[in-house]
C-alpha cells in the first residue's frame, strides 16, 4: 500500500509508535492485546472514493493547500487506498468503563492512526482514519462507519471548533463506494448503507482508557512509560518520571475536564456517551457518536436511545459524570504515586472549579461580569426553572433575551416579551402564573443589568459573542445526511460554510436558526439516536 505519493507540506513525527511499547503479533485479527499500547495495522482498500467535504482551516493547520485537498492524490490517501511514505498506521490499545461498567479491552475498532504530522510553527497533529476497516479490536464489528454517522462526526468536530468548544477535529470526509450493512435502531432490521471514512484530527487522542487498560492488567512498567510519554508530549512544562508531575498533571486534566464540560453546557450540547473511553486526556471533545443539542430546555435529557432508560448521561449530569470518569482515571494511575490524598484534593479541585466556571459561564451568558453570591445563584436557578417550565428552545431564548429593551424599565411596569415568542414550542403552555414569573425575572435581571451600567447595545454584544444562533440541530444534520446519502453532498457543505460563524446572524440563513420542526420531534436521526447513529 505504501506510495511515494506525498504533500510536500507534511512532515511526520511518529513519536507514539516509536517510544512506547508495540503489538509482537503483526496479523490484524480480532483477539486480546496485551503488553503494548498499540498494534500496527493498514487500512483497508476501497472501490470508489469520493470526497464529500474538507475543512479548510484543519487543511490550513496542517500546511495542505485548499487545492491539494480537492487532488486524487489527497482522496487516494485520507480514503486509505494509499499510504505516505512516512506514515506509520496503528490502533490504539485503550479500555474503559461504560455506562458505569468496567468493559475491558476496548481500543481503536475501527480508528486507525496514520501518524503525526509536524506543522510550520512545530505543532504535532495526530491523523487518524475512523471507519477505514478492521483491526484488533474491533471485537463482532467490521471496523467500517457509515455516511449518516460521518456527516455527522465531521460537521460536528468542525462546529464545535468554531464555537470554541475544546475538541477534535476533522480534515475530510470521504464516501468509500461501499456498502456497510447496520442496524440502526437495533430492532433487527439491518440494510446496507453507504460507507464513509473521516480523517479525525487532534494533538493527541489518548484517553483515560489507556491508562485504564494496564492499571487493571497490572503492567505498571507500561502505565508509567505512558504517563511519561504523555507529560513529555503534551505537559511539557511539567517534570515527567516525578510523582509530584504525576499528581500536577491530574490535576490539570481535572482542569481541562472542568472547562471543557462548561462549553458543553454553554451551547446546550450533549455528548451522549461519556463513557471513560471516550474521555480525553487533553480535555478534548471525542467521539461523535449519539450526540444531540438541547432543543427544549431539558436537563434530564439524553440523545442516546441505548441510555433511555437510565439517563446517566443526560444533559443537566454531565459534570458530575466527567467527576466519576476522573475517579476512574485517578485509581488507575494510582499504582504511580501510591498516595490517595493529593488524588483526592485534585478530584475536589475539579468540583470547585468546575462550579466556578459554570457559575461564570451562565453569568456570561446573560451578558454579566462578576459573581455576586447567592443573588445571582437565585436569579440563575429562577432563569432555568422558567426555562423548564414553558417548552423553550435554549439557543433562540438566550438570542432573543439579547434583544430585549431594558434601558428604561420602570418599576411595575410590564417588558415587552415579543422577541421571545419565537423560542416556545408549545405557546399553549404559557398561562398567567408563568407570565407573572417571567415578568418578576425580567424586572430583577434588569436590574442587575442597570447596576453594571450596561445600555442594551453592550449588553447584546457581550451575550451574542457566548450565545450561538446556530448550532448543529439534529435534525439539520439529518436533513444534510438524507441528500448526502443520494449523492448530494450540496447541504453538507452548505451547513459547513453556516456553523463557521456561529455567532453572527447571516443573510439568507435563517432557515438555519429555525428551532425544531414538529415532524422532526420524534423520527429517527432528528431527535434520540443510537450507538451506531
Amino acid at each position: 500500500m505504501t506510495s511515494a505519493l506525498s504533500f510536500q507540506e507534511l512532515q511526520f513525527s511518529n513519536s507514539f509508535s516509536e517510544q512506547l511499547p508495540g503489538d509482537l503479533e503483526l496479523k490484524n485479527f480480532r483477539r486480546q492485546v496485551s503488553g503494548a499500547c498499540f498494534s500496527k495495522v493498514e487500512p483497508s482498500r476501497v472501490s470508489a472514493p469520493e470526497l464529500v467535504v474538507y475543512s479548510k482551516e484543519m487543511a490550513a493547520e496542517l500546511g495542505i493547500a485548499e487545492g491539494d485537498c480537492e487532488s486524487e492524490e489527497f482522496l487516494q490517501v485520507f480514503s486509505g487506498n494509499q499510504l505516505l511514505e512516512s506514515m506509520d498506521p496503528f490502533a490504539m490499545c485503550y479500555g474503559g468503563h461504560q455506562f458505569g461498567n468496567w468493559a475491558g479491552q476496548l481500543g481503536d475498532g475501527r480508528a486507525i492512526n496514520l501518524g503525526e504530522v509536524v506543522n510550520k510553527t512545530g505543532e504535532h497533529w495526530a491523523l487518524q482514519l475512523k471507519g477505514a476497516g478492521p483491526t484488533p479490536y474491533s471485537r463482532t464489528a467490521d471496523g467500517l462507519a457509515v455516511l449518516r454517522s460521518s456527516v455527522r462526526e465531521f460537521l460536528c468536530s468542525e462546529a464545535m471548533f468554531h464555537l470554541g468548544v475544546p475538541t477534535t477535529r476533522a480534515l475530510s470526509l470521504i464516501s468509500t463506494g461501499d456498502q456497510v450493512v447496520r442496524d440502526m435502531l437495533y430492532d433487527g432490521n439491518a440494510k446496507p448503507e453507504p460507507g464513509a471514512i473521516v480523517c479525525r484530527a487532534a494533538p493527541s487522542f489518548i484517553r483515560f482508557g489507556n491508562f485504564e487498560i494496564l492499571a487493571a492488567r497490572g503492567e505498571t512498567d507500561i502505565l508509567k512509560q505512558l504517563l511519561d510519554y504523555t507529560i513529555g508530549r503534551d505537559f511539557p512544562h511539567l517534570q515527567a518520571g516525578s510523582v509530584d508531575a504525576y499528581i500536577q498533571w491530574f490535576r490539570e486534566v481535572c482542569l481541562r475536564t472542568a472547562e471543557m464540560i462548561v462549553h458543553w453546557m454553554r451551547v446546550g450540547f450533549v455528548h451522549g456517551v461519556m463513557n471513560t473511553d471516550n474521555m480525553s486526556i487533553l480535555g478534548l471533545t471525542i467521539d461523535y457518536g449519539p450526540y444531540g443539542w438541547l432543543e427544549d430546555y431539558d436537563p434530564n435529557w439524553t440523545p442516546n436511545t441505548t441510555d433511555a432508560s437510565q439517563r446517566r448521561y443526560r444533559f443537566g449530569q454531565q459534570g458530575q459524570i466527567a467527576q466519576w470518569n476522573l475517579l476512574q482515571l485517578a485509581q488507575a494511575v494510582y499504582p504511580l504515586i501510591e498516595d490517595a490524598k493529593p488524588l483526592e484534593e485534585a478530584l475536589g479541585f475539579f468540583a470547585d472549579e468546575y462550579q466556578r466556571l459554570w457559575q461564570q459561564m451562565m453569568l456570561s451568558k446573560l451578558g454579566l461580569d462578576d459573581y455576586h453570591g447567592d443573588s445571582d445563584d437565585v436569579l440563575v436557578n429562577d432563569l432555568l426553572d422558567l426555562l423548564s417550565t414553558v417548552e423553550t428552545d435554549m439557543t433562540l431564548f438566550y438570542r432573543a433575551l439579547a434583544k430585549l429593551d431594558l434601558d428604561s424599565v420602570s418599576v411595575g411596569e410590564q417588558i415587552s416579551t415579543e422577541p421571545l415568542q419565537h423560542a416556545y414550542y408549545q405557546t399553549d403552555q404559557i398561562d398567567d402564573a408563568y407570565n407573572v414569573k417571567l415578568q418578576r425575572w425580567l424586572h430583577s435581571y434588569s436590574l442587575r443589568v442597570r447596576e453594571l451600567g450596561l445600555t442594551n447595545e453592550q449588553r447584546s454584544t457581550k451575550m451574542n459573542q457566548v450565545n450561538p444562533i446556530y448550532v448543529l440541530r439534529n435534525y439539520l444534520a439529518q436533513l444534510a445526511i438524507d441528500k448526502s446519502e443520494q449523492g448530494d453532498h450540496s447541504m453538507v457543505n452548505e451547513l459547513l460554510e453556516v456553523l463557521r460563524n456561529p455567532y453572527e446572524e447571516q443573510v439568507g440563513k435563517e432557515s438555519y436558526a429555525e428551532k425544531r420542526p414538529e415532524w422532526a420531534r420524534h423520527r429517527a436521526g432528528c431527535s434520540m439516536l443510537s450507538c451506531s447513529s
